[in-house]
């Protein structure tokens, strides 16, 4: 099965960050994920729009930048000059969900909201003609390294079932506790897309573990 993989910069080694985002490029990548945290949506700080226009300087690939972050709606400006090809926000931090998922597109980036375990994902029914992708968090957001919530993958499966029966393209994107194991468990339930943090960042050859997630997905349907 085709699924593509985005491994996120939060799991690189910051010291050397050019030469790791240089790195998962070469070995099969197909997005880079940059996971944006204000120190109130989540508890961590991460990075901004600086970082980001620092990175599209050096990579070839495509800049989903998840948003969380508290009124979103104040930095997308920033972040779409700054070279995000898709901007991620979450349900759960836009009072006026719709209007900042059109104002995404209309600055040139790819709309996509994101849902953290424990909202429904019937919440983002209403603006799913607005998005061209739902992340799908299976881990609750702010640190890697965490193991999968299995209670979020029915998730998947609702909005690919809800996507089909009203006729919207969607993708659907996976984030949390991605390996070989749980990659297809993901992919059976509707998945078309997989961040990877630890998963091919934490190990030396980035090559060799972006084959092992493509490798445990040969034989999902």
């Amino acid at each position: 099965m085709d699924i593509r993989i985005a491994p996120s910069i939060l799991s690189a080694d910051f010291t050397r960050l050019e030469a790791e985002v240089r790195e998962v490029e070469a070995a099969g990548a197909d997005a880079h994920h940059v996971d944006v945290m204000d120190g109130r949506f989540v508890p961590n700080i991460t990075v901004g729009p600086l970082v980001v226009a620092a990175l599209r300087r050096v990579v070839k690939l495509p800049l989903e930048v998840h948003l969380m972050i508290v009124e979103p709606e104040d930095h997308l400006e920033a972040f779409a000059k700054a070279g995000s090809a898709m901007i991620y926000v979450h349900a759960e931090a836009c009072v006026h969900l719709d209007r900042t998922l059109a104002r995404i597109r209309d600055l040139g980036c790819r709309p996509a909201v994101a849902i953290n375990p424990s909202t429904p994902a019937a919440q983002v029914s209403e603006v799913l003609h607005r998005v061209d992708r739902v992340l799908v968090m299976t881990v609750n957001p702010g640190f890697g390294g965490q193991g999968i919530l299995q209670s979020s993958v029915p998730k998947i499966s609702w909005l690919a079932a809800e996507a089909g029966r009203r006729g919207i393209h969607l993708e659907i994107e996976v984030d949390g506790g991605v390996d070989p194991e749980t990659a297809p468990v993901v992919a059976r339930a509707g998945a078309h897309q997989v961040v990877a943090g630890n998963a091919v960042y934490g190990k030396p050859d980035r090559a060799a573990a972006i084959r092992a997630i493509r490798e445990s997905l040969r034989n999902v349907g």
